[in-house]
């Protein structure tokens, strides 16, 4: 079943749109007060997630923060994403899927070895081949958010990933609070349901504010 296309965010304007292929990756400078939309096209489909203060990158988006303020493993509309120093780096404005994660981190080869005796490509290359670009590297890399990836926790404290919720056209909204650097894996997994077995395509979209827009939504 289709979420439908989402709307418009009242106030912006699209300003670019690129499909990232299963298995890709995006990144971009986004100034304070811009959007990224991220769109699952075809459902269940993770992407994994990560932000940095443009200005001093050390300034890296923490887990751990965000989930203490959040007071939540799970990330909704209106959560903020915090940096190391508890600095805000980003806004979820708008998700139409819930409950992304927080706790499952990023694929590798290695862990893909260990887990499946299976090399493969993974969303830990995808990062250092982005974080490349700002001359940034493998100390920059931490525990990531994973749009529209379920990873359930039991009352025991036993976790694991699980089939995806999203459908086809759910979307989340990230505003930047700060001038940031924002990386996403479009994540290559096949050996687990964090992409239904099987990896799809996703839609990245920037949004800025329209000349005298005041960036609500509608």
């Amino acid at each position: 079943m289709a979420a439908g296309k989402p709307a418009a965010s009242r106030g912006y304007k699209r300003a670019s749109s690129v499909i990232v292929d299963p298995g890709g990756s995006w990144s971009a400078r986004v100034p304070r007060g811009e959007r990224v939309r991220i769109v699952d096209l075809e459902g269940r489909q993770a992407v994994d997630f990560l932000c940095y203060n443009a200005l001093d990158p050390r300034d890296r988006y923490n887990a751990a923060n965000t989930m203490k303020m959040a007071e939540s493993v799970y990330l909704n509309a209106g959560a903020v994403l915090y940096g190391e120093y508890a600095t805000p780096l980003m806004r979820i404005t708008a998700s139409s899927c819930r409950n992304h994660d927080t706790i499952g981190g990023c694929c590798s080869l290695e862990m893909n070895w260990l887990r499946y005796r299976k090399r493969t490509h993974s969303c830990r290359a995808n990062f250092l081949h982005e974080l490349s670009k700002f001359g940034m590297g493998e100390p920059d890399i931490v525990a990531n958010v994973n749009f529209f990836m379920s990873v359930p926790v039991a009352r025991d404290g036993r976790m694991a990933i699980a089939d995806g919720q999203s459908r086809a056209g759910d979307h989340v909204d990230v505003e930047a609070l700060i001038d940031v650097l924002a990386v996403l894996s479009n994540c290559p997994q096949k050996y687990n349901p964090a992409s239904g077995y099987h990896p799809t395509p996703v839609r990245v979209e920037t949004w800025v504010r329209r000349a005298g827009g005041d960036g609500r939504r509608a």
